[in-house]
């Protein structure tokens, strides 16, 4: 039993530097032997390439914010002001009298490019933080999930985020509010102060994954709205994930842009980390001829995958897949090349930007129109506008006149 009081001695303790990447870091075991098995069981083998985690700078930044905000919400409970804010909630479900006394600003987004690792990277930081799936307390007597994860609903529906938010509650403590809630057949505005009660007594923090949906949906401010009154309420912290989409929508009101504070980020540069992640990659390695990762594949790795690690993951293990199966058995660009045309086409449109194109030395030397006039060869440049000013003044006709000058192609229509 613990006193909420208490709380920083009970959460694991919080990580840094090296014992923060070292904790953080995911490497599968690889046996070099293995590149000599059957084809099947390499095929399997080549699924660890998903469970390779390697963390940087982004992982550690995003494993500080969600302790710190797990800290800070767990320190209110059990407070003289959650006391009054349950008993406010009980009101707002019967009297549907709403009044935040908690109050607080405890909501933060994480708002990255798909595909960089941000859902990952929360992941194992949760992990960590949260060794015990349950924590008991006992001033007041409570069980509390140190976080609850949920998606935003495709439609940015406030019901059924609400609902998810109580069946996800129900998982872990084997409670029964996702079934009340249904059978009670609750509307909306109950349903805020029933999960605001909730997080009050068992959540530590919410996690709200595919925020970007709120972009895209009529409903999106109405859910903003929901989940700011339901910080208010249960004094919990929240943090909304998305694509760089979901910023435009945060940043067209100053209500919506104060709520979404947080941590942003773009595609990686071709530096260091990347460089190391993919040689990492590369080690993992199932075909029979083994190769050593050059300069040449690293660079063709950064300009086709944009510097989406999820992306290098996919065309590492796609081309090894490719080689297995077609029996040439060996990881190099031609095989990296065969996954990119055959495997990610989808993704050539967001991909080949970054694509260094060759680029031409020399300039286009303008073409000079040859305007013969009986034997003589005149060197002007005659444009279409001088052509149409000279039939009007000659009342020539201008197809025919276009002709001498040009190629014309007439089109019945």
């Amino acid at each position: 039993m613990i006193n909420f009081s208490d709380i920083i001695n009970v959460l694991p303790r919080m990580k840094s530097g090296t014992d923060l990447i070292t904790a953080l870091e995911v490497l599968p075991k690889y046996n070099p032997a293995s590149c000599n098995a059957d084809a099947p069981v390499r095929l399997m083998a080549l699924s660890d390439l998903y469970r390779l985690y390697i963390p940087s700078q982004m992982s550690l930044e995003i494993y500080s914010k969600l302790y710190l905000a797990l800290l800070r919400s767990m320190q209110k409970k059990g407070t003289k002001l959650a006391i009054q804010q349950q008993n406010q909630n009980y009101r707002a479900i019967i009297q549907q009298e709403y009044s935040g006394i908690m109050g607080g600003s405890d909501s933060f987004t994480i708002i990255g490019t798909s595909g960089i690792g941000k859902s990952s990277a929360i992941s194992r930081s949760i992990n960590l933080i949260t060794e015990n799936r349950v924590i008991e307390a006992d001033n007041p007597y409570t069980h509390v999930v140190p976080s609850v994860i949920v998606q935003c609903p495709f439609d940015s529906s406030v019901k059924g985020l609400l609902l998810e938010v109580l069946r996800k509650v129900d998982e872990v403590l084997d409670s029964k509010y996702y079934q009340n809630a249904l059978r009670a057949r609750a509307t909306t505005d109950m349903l805020i102060g029933s999960v605001s009660q909730v997080a009050l007594n068992h959540i530590g923090m919410l996690v709200v994954d595919e925020i970007q949906n709120v972009a895209n949906s009529k409903n999106g401010k109405n859910l903003i709205g929901a989940l700011t009154q339901l910080i208010n309420n249960s004094g919990i912290s929240i943090c909304m994930v998305g694509t760089p989409e979901s910023s435009r929508f945060f940043e067209s009101a100053m209500q919506l842009a104060r709520r979404s504070v947080g941590l942003q980020y773009t595609t990686m540069s071709n530096d260091k980390y990347f460089q190391e992640f993919c040689k990492v990659m590369f080690k993992y390695q199932y075909v029979q001829k083994r190769t050593e990762i050059t300069d040449g594949i690293l660079a063709w790795l950064y300009e086709h995958s944009a510097g989406i690690t999820s992306v290098v993951v996919a065309l590492i293990h796609d081309a090894q897949e490719i080689a297995i199966l077609n029996g040439k058995e060996i990881l190099n660009l031609e095989s990296l090349n065969e996954a990119y045309q055959q495997r990610l086409s989808l993704l050539h449109g967001y991909i080949q930007p970054s694509i260094s194109q060759g680029k031409q030395t020399s300039k286009i030397k303008k073409k000079t129109l040859v305007h013969t006039v009986g034997n003589e060869t005149s060197d002007a440049r005659i444009s279409i506008a001088d052509l149409v000013a000279k039939a009007k003044n000659e009342n020539m006709d201008i197809v025919q006149l276009l002709k001498s000058d040009m190629s014309v192609v007439e089109v019945a229509v």
